[in-house]
């Protein structure tokens, strides 16, 4: 099926206006407490001094790959180094609506997250609440399937297919393809020409092996979890977008923190920099240092036959990728998951472009949704 820049532009919004926020995910590395591989990465250098006067920057992150540039910011210590003697604090997330509700009490300063969770916040805040500040990652969703009860594209109708919840931008996207086959699919409750079933990342391997579901559209590293549990890649997303390049992963700061500690969110993003460029430069060390932080924050590692191809299917990149966010949110709304939104302002590329421009980079474009 060729990709349609429009038709793909729904898939984001829709996801995002969908999600209930929920309460903060407390995880075995939580936030304001630093795992054992941060002790040697967050000594502060003799004489480094406060940005913007802050005792902190509490930076939130999920534990998938897709959230490569925090875990390898974090773990090789570019954050910290960047803040000097301002600490950097972390906390991590199973779902984007629980981040978004960090960042909007406070909890959080600025957050790697999904696009559709983005979205949502942007658009129930009324623009108030957040500015994506930067790219951070494309790709690694794949449409993972038993091949023996499914053997093509077409097979998937009258399946039982896992997305990671309603309205995340995985479920949008998986619905807008729904969409595009033809075949009808209530988006609330998930029943229809295809079964949607919502599942959190962290049980859909389990309802894989032992049958309750045919497949799963979903994230690296669990559709190389599914792949290592027999099942076959039947569709990278990928391949529906021009290019090949979609956004996955953002980074997003409170409004007001950036107007007011400007200094603390460019040094943020000069560790964003620094890390991406870093991983693209080293691969195998990259991936080393992500799984690491995996292990530190969730108590287990990936083994190798499932980070090794998860990763390849990863983009990291400095770019957010404007133009496919306004398609995502345009699939959302197809859905019937979100009324069309305003996202003129949702981006403020400055701060990025800004330090780009200082390590010889060149500037990212905001799609004409950036702030004045």
């Amino acid at each position: 099926m060729p990709a349609n820049r429009s038709t793909f532009a729904r898939r984001g919004l829709v996801a995002v206006a969908a999600l209930p926020l929920l309460a903060l995910t407390a995880t075995a590395c939580g936030y304001g407490s630093d795992s054992d591989n941060d002790s040697a990465k967050q000594k502060v250098a003799a004489g480094a001094k406060k940005i913007d006067g802050l005792d902190s920057v509490k930076i939130g992150y999920f534990g998938n790959l897709t959230h490569a540039t925090a875990l390898v910011g974090r773990e090789q210590g570019f954050f910290q180094k960047s803040l000097g003697a301002t600490q950097a604090k972390y906390a991590t997330f199973n779902a984007g609506p629980s981040e978004i509700e960090a960042l909007n009490s406070g909890s959080i300063d600025i957050g790697w997250i999904g696009p559709s969770p983005a979205i949502n916040g942007y658009t129930k805040s009324k623009g108030k609440g957040l500015r994506i500040i930067s790219g951070s990652a494309s790709g690694g969703v794949k449409l993972v399937v038993d091949p023996k009860k499914v053997k093509s594209l077409k097979d998937l109708k009258g399946k039982k297919i896992a997305t990671p919840q309603l309205g995340n931008t995985q479920d949008v996207a998986f619905l807008n393809w729904i969409a595009e086959q033809g075949w009808k699919v209530d988006a609330q409750s998930g029943k229809g020409d295809v079964t949607v079933v919502r599942s959190d990342n962290k049980v859909t391997p389990d309802a894989f092996k032992n049958g309750s579901i045919d497949g799963a559209w979903v994230p690296e590293p669990t559709a190389s979890k599914l792949v290592a549990e027999g099942g076959k890649t039947l569709l990278d997303e990928a391949s529906l977008w021009p290019d090949k390049k979609f956004v996955i992963t953002n980074v997003i700061v409170r409004q007001d923190f950036l107007e007011k500690h400007p200094k603390a969110v460019e040094a943020v993003l000069k560790a964003s920099v620094g890390a991406n460029k870093w991983i693209n430069a080293n691969e195998d060390k990259a991936k080393a240092s992500a799984n690491k932080q995996l292990e530190a924050d969730s108590g287990k590692a990936l083994p190798a036959e499932v980070l090794d191809p998860a990763w390849k299917s990863i983009q990291i990149t400095d770019d957010p990728l404007a133009s496919t966010l306004g398609t995502e949110a345009d699939h959302a709304v197809k859905a019937g998951l979100l009324e069309k939104p305003d996202l003129k302002g949702i981006y403020d590329l400055r701060p990025l472009n800004k330090v780009l421009a200082a390590e010889g980079g060149a500037k990212v474009d905001d799609a004409g949704l950036g702030a004045n």
